[in-house]
């Protein structure tokens, strides 16, 4: 199969710099040809120089001449909003990895969709604030939305020539986060430091403190939703603290099929890349005899209603996942400025939602209107 050329949105992040590595570790059938960050000079020069790219983007305008003069006159830079959508609707591009934290990889993500680029999905927020507006476009244009969290990607494995319809339920696995054994009533106690210590992966700030509330895995939830047309009740959560069996399927009949492998990035990105083949890589397999046992518990979704929060969010749908994401991103910054303690992350969210009247299939506009409305009303819980 040809070499697929990717353009690749959030490059300096964690899930850029990997799909950078997938790159550089299968060059015959990955080829970069643009990238795009917010402000990174120093690590997106670096990358330019890496790569050859002869296209860049930043959402940042007021870094983008300090860019071209770093990476010299044969690089296009393309700037601001508008130019993260030009990036994601290069004509030489086959594939647009979106891996833009928050709202800003929306419209590159349904500009890709229009220019008929198949994308392959990392930010979250896109499936979960636009999920039906972003799988009704991609049907529309024939063009695919593929997983890349880990979580997703291993469903999309096991779900592979089988419809909605023979699936009984998506079993997303969590780690469980730094407090999975901690009593309920030292929650109010946890400090940044303690939240910010991931049993697992290595994380930027924002989704390790998801992680531990369990947003993370609630957000997962509304995405695997949209993108294996579902309903919530059909989604469910299991904790699996060595994050090797990445999610399952249980089928119809009762069997159950999972995906695991090391918790690199690395394996759902070069997967999503290279769909429908297998390649060879230098990635570590798993040496079972060493890795001894699994383990497996139900989520307490008492002590962390983040997994509630979610699934009341999913089954009412409309505009009630941008709020509950904006609420989250609002309360989130807060614990992380020290403003309020951990627990008041989930009940400033629960507080936003109560407050909300959805309006059902949103347009994009609607969407983030809603979205500014909980990041406002959420200041104002937080303080």
């Amino acid at each position: 199969m040809a070499r697929k050329r990717v353009v690749i949105l959030g490059s300096t992040g964690s899930i850029g710099t990997s799909s950078l590595k997938v790159a550089g570790d299968i060059p015959e059938r990955m080829e970069v040809i643009g990238l795009a960050a917010n402000c990174s000079v120093e690590t997106i020069a670096a990358q330019v120089a890496e790569t050859g790219v002869q296209h860049v983007a930043l959402a940042d305008e007021s870094c983008c001449d300090l860019l071209a003069d770093k990476v010299g006159s044969g690089v296009e830079i393309h700037r601001g909003e508008a130019g993260l959508v030009e990036l994601a609707t290069l004509p030489d591009a086959d594939m647009v990895i979106i891996a833009i934290v928050g709202t800003g990889g929306l419209r590159p993500a349904l500009a890709a969709i229009e220019a008929g680029k198949d994308i392959a999905v990392a930010s979250k927020e896109i499936l979960v604030m636009a999920g039906e507006a972003v799988m009704s476009a991609a049907r529309e244009k024939g063009v695919r939305v593929l997983p890349i969290d880990s979580e997703h990607n291993a469903i999309f494995q096991c779900m592979e020539g089988r419809s909605a319809a023979d699936v009984t339920r998506l079993i997303l696995t969590a780690s469980g986060g730094p407090f999975r054994t901690l009593p309920a009533a030292e929650l109010a106690g946890v400090t940044v430091e303690r939240a910010l210590k991931h049993p697992t992966w290595e994380m930027g700030q924002k989704i390790t403190i998801d992680s531990a509330t369990l947003f993370n895995k609630g957000l997962e939830m509304i995405e695997a939703r949209w993108l294996f047309d579902v309903e919530m009740d059909r989604v469910d959560v299991i904790v699996h603290p060595q994050s090797i069996v990445h999610s399952m399927v249980e089928f119809v009949d009762g069997s159950i099929l999972a995906q695991l492998s090391h918790s690199d990035m690395c394996f759902p990105i070069q997967y999503a890349v290279t769909w429908p083949e297998r390649v060879r890589n230098s990635l570590e397999p798993i040496d079972f005899a060493q890795l001894a046992k699994l383990d497996f518990e139900a989520p307490r979704v008492e002590d962390f209603p983040a997994l509630g929060l979610a699934r009341r969010a999913g089954e009412v749908g409309g505009t009630l996942p941008a709020v509950m994401n904006a609420a989250n991103e609002i309360a989130v910054e807060a614990f992380l400025d020290r403003r309020i303690p951990f627990p008041k992350i989930w009940e400033t969210v629960a507080g936003v939602m109560d407050a909300h009247e959805t309006l059902e299939h949103p347009t994009l506009d609607q969407i983030l209107d809603a979205d500014a409305w909980a990041r406002g009303f959420a200041y104002g819980v937080v303080g």
